[in-house]
């Protein structure tokens, strides 16, 4: 079996949605026209991973839908699975995410379950580590993307996604630095591709 996924390395800012919406839906043109059926973006991408205080905002949630109701209505996942991170809240919690989208739905919201917290990071101050254990739940989602794709909900938690060749999933950067990693669970049920989209804060020099 051949897999031809991308990785991208995109150069986000904090909150320029307009602009990180851009080079994202960039990306995955690229993606496809190298024949990727897979591409796997940055944590955090749609805000961008450095915005601070400014995920307390609802703004930086409710824009972080509108940019992906914009990727998704643009046709732009039509054929090929998109790994996208950005923030979303959920019982009024706010999480750290991963969500998978395919023509033009979403499939899965996956949230981050180790978050970052030594040196420079600040995790904790904005998010909750997801500790509801490996299983899934309802997400209601927001109006524009139940306008959208005509769902209301989908499954959020610790999930893969089942293809018809394969059985992937997703870490987030510090999931993959602590000794029981979730790719380890995620090997063990057979899963044979796991992603892991990365960020962190910004630093001259660095």
């Amino acid at each position: 079996m051949k897999v031809v996924l991308a990785t991208c390395n995109l150069n986000q800012w904090s909150l320029d949605f307009e602009g990180n919406t851009a080079r994202i839906i960039e990306s995955i043109e690229i993606a496809k026209g190298r024949g990727a059926r897979y591409r796997l973006g940055p944590e955090l991408e749609i805000s961008g991973y450095s915005c601070e205080d400014h995920f307390l905002e609802l703004d930086t949630l409710q824009h972080s839908w509108e940019s992906l109701a914009y990727i998704l209505k643009g046709g732009h996942t039509d054929s090929i699975l998109c790994d996208i991170g950005m923030p979303v809240m959920h019982k009024n919690i706010r999480y750290n995410c991963r969500v998978f989208v395919l023509d033009g739905e979403i499939l899965l919201i996956r949230p981050k379950m180790i978050l970052a917290s030594d040196g420079n990071y600040r995790e904790h101050r904005w998010f909750t580590a997801w500790t509801h254990g490996w299983r899934t739940e309802p997400y209601t989602l927001p109006r524009e993307i139940r306008e959208l794709t005509g769902k209301s909900k989908v499954p959020i938690g610790i999930a893969g996604i089942a293809t018809a060749d394969t059985l992937l999933a997703a870490e987030t950067c510090e999931e993959l630095f602590v000794p029981m990693s979730p790719h380890i669970e995620f090997g063990n049920a057979g899963v044979e591709i796991i992603g892991n989209g990365s960020g962190s804060h910004h630093e001259l020099r660095k």
